[in-house]
């Protein structure tokens, strides 16, 4: 299953290869900054959430510049130094002790994975054809979760509140699997550099229009406005919401965490490749809608846990935390290969780089509205109230899905199998 699944560039497997080593960095630390920062080093709840979200302002703020950087330089160019500030944050954050050093170290973090993302995206995307790609971003996401499960119950079998050595040791490891993928690069120095489009008949440079074209494709303004629903309401909430609520609501132990967490990984490592392998010839924007409901379910099973929590029974409020993780992975399995393979549908090669910098956007948004949500409201003793709104906002994020599929080609909507266009092209070289 996994070699059928493995892309034909030989680039690309090994660009992947990398973000496995990097995956089990980012789980040692995914769902222990709210611990780690309210429960370790002190700092009020709210104050958290209110850092987190500006994490997500900084990404969101920077995108843009990130999609004109990678279209006008080449992808390479932004990916390096992104690892090297990320694992500099990653590594300082293990000596935070106040606000002020948390506000900066974050916004540190924040500035390396801005265009992190869109920019490995696009080295992706370019490195496989068009009918690859789907499944090779599952295959990706499927990596990335098979490491960061790894790295949580590595953690979760380490982090102890009472000693903040353990939470150091996490922070540090993270910053240390940045090298991996960053060494793996630099080995390939023909990867990621600019592609420029074919010139048109008249011989003259074709103009891409930079964002402005982007904005004018509605089907792709369309859906980034159902991602934006579904991420606010789902991915966002995973750090702080899910967290907080698991901890303070449901009052299961920081460890619990980790566990949950390894049992997201093992559904979607389990399940993600039948699913991509089933997905091929559907449409995109059907499956979209389905895992809306899932997510709105899988917060239904996390409130359930709250009340177990509130009653003591505990056995059934960690059974519920953790049922609740392997709800969600279930729509992730669908999520993941869905959005990356959308946008690079509706993408054009010359502008490839600013239409995945709009798909970052998207979690950069989420992840200012998400967490100043969650952790004010949970914190403030109003969990029922964020329970109602991000239920509630993953059904709407599923009707939205639906108003999508009209307004895709078959092509686009994964309806029928993509034709490989071939666009000439120029490597420019330095």
């Amino acid at each position: 299953m996994i070699r059928a699944a493995l892309p034909t560039s030989r680039d690309a497997r090994w660009l992947l290869v990398g973000t496995l080593f990097s995956a089990v960095g980012r789980g040692l630390t995914l769902p222990f900054l709210f611990i780690y920062l309210s429960q370790v080093r002190g700092l009020e709840a709210g104050t958290v959430g209110l850092l987190v979200g500006w994490m997500g302002a900084v990404a969101l703020g920077l995108a843009p510049v990130g999609g004109s950087l990678v279209d006008r330089f080449g992808a390479r160019w932004v990916v390096l130094p992104c690892y090297a500030v990320e694992a500099a944050g990653s590594g300082a954050l293990a000596f935070v002790d106040d606000t002020l050093t948390a506000f900066l170290v974050l916004t540190l973090i924040a500035l390396g994975g801005a265009t992190l993302w869109s920019a490995q995206t696009t080295i992706l995307a370019n490195l496989v054809p068009p009918e690859e790609r789907q499944r090779t971003f599952g295959l990706s996401f499927t990596l990335l979760n098979l490491g960061i499960g790894i790295g949580g119950v590595i953690a979760g079998a380490v982090v102890d509140t009472s000693r903040p050595a353990t939470f150091q040791a996490i922070y540090i490891g993270d910053a240390v699997t940045y090298l991996m993928p960053a060494v793996i690069l630099l080995a390939m120095p023909h990867v990621g550099r600019r592609i420029v489009a074919a010139p048109t008949v008249a011989g003259a440079p074709r103009n891409g229009g930079g964002y402005r074209q982007v904005l004018r494709d509605r089907p792709f303004v369309h859906y980034v406005v159902f991602a934006l629903t579904l991420t606010t309401c789902g991915y966002a909430q995973i750090e702080i919401g899910f967290t907080a609520f698991s901890t303070v609501v449901a009052k299961v132990p920081p460890g619990v965490i980790g566990w949950a967490l390894a049992a997201n990984t093992l559904v979607i490592v389990t399940a993600q490749l039948f699913v991509v392998r089933w997905l091929e010839g559907r449409s995109r924007t059907r499956a979209l809608a389905v895992v809306g409901i899932v997510f709105a379910t899988s917060w239904l099973v996390l409130v359930g846990a709250g009340v177990a929590g509130g009653n003591g029974w505990r056995a059934a409020a960690i059974a519920g935390v953790v049922a609740c993780s392997v709800v969600f992975a279930m729509g992730e399995t669908l999520l993941s290969p869905i959005m990356p393979a959308i946008t690079n549908a509706l993408a054009t090669d010359e502008l490839r780089g600013r239409y995945n910098a709009m798909g970052s956007m998207i979690w950069g948004v989420s992840g200012v509205v998400g967490p100043i949500a969650a952790g004010p409201l949970i914190g403030s003793g109003r969990a029922g109230l964020w329970a109602v709104l991000v239920i509630s906002g993953c059904l709407v994020a599923s009707l939205l899905a639906v108003r999508l599929h009209s307004r895709l080609t078959p092509e686009q909507d994964g309806r029928r199998p993509t034709r490989q266009v071939e666009t000439a092209h120029v490597i420019l070289k330095g």
